[in-house]
């Protein structure tokens, strides 16, 4: 098969499949229309996002806000859209401001994930459409919030789990549809990192002039627990549950979605997780470096994910078994194929397939550009979110059961028709 799928095909042909739950598309600004968009929280992600949106929708774009609780990002921010737009953006500490800014049509959140639902909410009564940074909300109740919110406005709401604009994830995907590795009852995810001792995971470096002065702490801490300004708080918040899920819901979401993506699922129905703090054990972090999580799905299907931050080796990626054949994607740039021989009596259909290898360098950075562009192209009217709130719940809730399994060392399993965990 071709190795590279035509995305506007794949969303045409399958958008039911994978968005049938999302917003219908919205001709919310007209075709010729340029989207004003805010950007809140422009950290080391928010930068990130906003340089690929600079790529791949300049011309269909202009940020006119730009939010952030400290001064040197938000003046970073500033700065490069002057530079690259050529406008000169309001600069706010408070979210609040730009939300009230009616000739904003679109906001992009890229916050700690503990103020994603504070912030989606009111962006959405505010009537604004959203790309939200995964997970979707702190909490499954939380993200409950932000899809009825969304489904009952009608606004686009873009979640960022970008795998799913990725070519080879699209590639993979009608693969399985097209029954290149037969049944598929297996897949194997993991995601492994390494760093020097001097180096420590997620933590991320602090700006030198940072100070109680130009961060606002308070703003940070939103809805969390109060206590005193901590800048490793601050600057490196994955490591706290007040503001993360830490592995489970910067991560494994990530490949927990992309699974449901490729190969058909939506939730789980049991999740089982362990794992603890075994490399990084000289600091004040509280998730843990190590972390395996084993899921159950309908219909005989299972997920068996490990992360480890000792050890990067095998890097990251997703391994789907089918019954008769092998599809691999790693590190979101290569693909690869293989069909069973099953001891050389597999039947001559399969015996006919070809391995086959994709390797696209870049292609992680490609896939947010095209998410990104997605969600603009969506709020213009011309497509649908490819993950829109409903989608990006059930991608939070896998990486919430995780976490609650391994906070409370028991099974978890989902209640479909009270929509919430139970533990056994």
């Amino acid at each position: 098969m071709s190795e590279e799928l035509s995305r506007r095909n794949f969303l045409r042909d399958s958008a039911g499949v994978a968005i049938g739950a999302g917003p219908a598309i919205l001709p919310a600004l007209g075709q010729n229309k340029k989207v004003n968009v805010g950007w809140i929280g422009t950290g080391s992600r928010g930068n990130h996002v906003m340089i690929q949106a600079s790529k791949s929708v300049f011309n269909e774009i202009m940020v006119t806000a730009v939010c952030d609780t400290y001064d040197g990002h938000r003046n970073r921010a500033k700065d490069f859209v002057q530079t690259t737009w050529k406008n000169t953006p309001k600069a706010v500490i408070d979210y609040r401001e730009l939300l009230a800014d009616k000739s904003i049509d679109a906001v992009f959140i890229c916050t700690p994930e503990h103020l994603h639902h504070e912030m989606a909410v009111a962006a959405l009564k505010a009537g604004k459409h959203i790309y939200l940074e995964k997970p979707l909300a702190h909490t499954i109740e939380e993200g409950w919030d932000i899809v009825n919110l969304a489904e009952k406005t009608g606004k686009v709401v873009q979640v960022g789990t970008q795998n799913r604009s990725n070519s080879l994830y699209i590639q993979a995907r009608e693969m399985v549809k097209q029954g290149m590795i037969g049944e598929v009852h297996y897949v194997r995810a993991f995601w492994y990192r390494n760093s020097p001792e001097t180096e420590p995971a997620w933590r991320y470096a602090i700006p030198a002039d940072a100070n109680e002065k130009n961060t606002d702490w308070n703003r940070f801490l939103g809805p969390a627990k109060k206590r005193p300004f901590d800048k490793q708080r601050y600057y490196q918040w994955r490591l706290y549950w007040d503001y993360s899920g830490g592995i489970s819901t910067d991560l494994l979401v990530h490949q927990t979605d992309i699974t449901n993506f490729v190969c058909g699922k939506t939730l789980p129905t049991s999740c089982v997780a362990s794992g603890g703090i075994y490399r990084w054990i000289k600091d004040d972090r509280e998730v843990p470096d190590c972390l395996s999580a084993i899921y159950e799905y309908p219909g005989r299907f299972h997920i068996n994910y490990s992360c480890y931050f000792g050890n990067d080796h095998f890097g990251y990626g997703e391994q789907f078994l089918g019954n008769e054949g092998t599809l691999e994607v790693l590190n979101r740039q290569e693909l690869r194929f293989w069909p069973q021989m099953l001891r050389g009596k597999a039947p001559e259909h399969v015996k006919a397939r070809k391995p086959i290898e994709v390797i696209k360098p870049q292609n992680d950075l490609y896939a947010v550009q095209e998410h990104v562009r997605n969600f603009i192209m969506s709020v213009l009217g011309k497509e649908k979110p490819i993950a829109p709130a409903r989608v990006g719940q059930e991608a939070a809730i896998s990486g919430h059961m995780a976490t609650l399994s391994y906070k409370s060392n028991k099974k978890v399993v989902w209640d479909a028709k009270a929509n919430k965990i139970q533990y056994l």
